[in-house]
């Protein structure tokens, strides 16, 4: 009896320990699964969120992302990118803000980091924001893995909205982004990591090239430069854009007034102190706002605008939140202005084919 009491008691504690180290582990396993889970709710990014931009300019989709973006947005270069203008371009990207501005353009390569410096010191405070992005000009894995830790250091933050390939423009660059160890590689192992949430493409020289990257690969974006002159030669308006609306991809435009050459109000320096392939005696021929309206009435989400001054800044938001649309005829004749200024308006553009 006793025997039988002892080989009982063996057999639950057998049973019992088991079942007991089964329910530890399970739990553990359990415990396990929702940490890593929590953890990964802890990664991942929302949009960021500006209460300002609904009032005051009208937004678009920004294509895949699903972000609501105001049309005007801020760029990184003008003041933001000159060594020694702190004080001034924090001043500027903190305004921009403010008034409702909520993307914000910029590369690892402008004024050789100071842009991103300077946009640090405004987003270490205010990151959710604003929907910053960022540019490799890298064509390599490693290169553009280095650049992207510089800029996330610059920019003081710990990811990027948009992580973008700067200013494709030629085959042998779109071969090597696309080959084993290119750029193409680094995006997509950013983005996997979370150190980047969605990824573009950028160019100004050659439409066809950027068509080429948007067929072998599907970017959230494309950054264009597309202006009132773009039609008269090489136009991305006409070769890229429609294909990237057909693809869902957001289309941000850039070179918008060409650094103010395309403006009236600006002022040819002497032909000696303009760079050689950019001299011109003639100013510009239309308006800023004629510019930026243009573009505005073109199907494309927001559009990127470097200044020099609060002023300027607090202009174009105004001009931003009056928008409406252009008829076809205005269309044309602000394009028929920009005739005699083609050359200096598209100076970004390929010139070695003979046109």
């Amino acid at each position: 009896m006793s025997d039988h009491i002892n080989k009982m008691n063996r057999r639950e504690f057998i049973g019992g320990t088991v079942a007991a180290t089964l329910a530890m582990a399970t739990e553990t396993a359990l415990a396990s699964v929702g940490a890593e889970q929590q953890s990964k709710k802890k990664t991942v990014k929302v949009h960021p969120y500006n209460p300002r931009t609904h009032k005051a300019m009208p937004t678009r989709n920004l294509g895949k992302t699903g972000y609501q973006v105001g049309i005007f947005s801020l760029g990184g270069q003008a003041t933001v990118e000159t060594k020694g203008k702190e004080k001034e371009s924090v001043a500027i990207i903190s305004r921009a803000i403010d008034l409702g501005v909520n993307y914000i353009d910029t590369a690892a390569g402008y004024g050789d980091g100071v842009s991103e410096i300077n946009i640090g010191q405004v987003l270490k405070d205010r990151r959710n924001e604003v929907f910053q992005t960022s540019k490799t000009a890298d064509r390599t894995y490693d290169g553009s893995m280095r650049l992207l830790e510089k800029s996330l250091k610059q920019l003081q933050t710990d990811h990027l909205d948009l992580w973008q390939l700067h200013n494709l423009r030629r085959q042998d660059e779109l071969d090597q982004i696309f080959s084993k160890d290119g750029a193409l590689k680094a995006l997509l192992k950013a983005r996997e990591d979370g150190m980047v949430r969605f990824l573009g493409v950028t160019g100004h020289y050659e439409p066809l090239i950027l068509k080429q990257a948007l067929d072998r690969f599907d970017f959230d974006t494309i950054l264009m430069a597309v202006n009132a002159a773009d039609t008269h030669y090489l136009s991305f308006k006409r070769y890229l854009l429609p294909i990237a609306q057909k693809k869902g991809t957001g289309v941000i435009g850039m070179k918008l007034a060409t650094r103010g050459r395309m403006l009236s109000t600006w002022a040819p320096p002497p032909l000696d102190q303009q760079p050689e392939r950019l001299r011109t005696p003639k100013p510009g021929t239309i308006t800023m706002k004629e510019s930026l309206y243009y573009n505005c009435t073109l199907p494309v989400s927001t559009n990127i605008v470097g200044v020099d001054t609060i002023e300027q800044l607090e202009e174009n938001v105004k001009w931003a939140s009056e928008f409406s649309p252009l008829s076809s005829e205005q269309m044309e004749e602000i394009e028929y202005k920009t005739l005699p200024i083609v050359r200096q308006g598209l100076y970004f553009r390929r010139w070695d084919l003979g046109v």
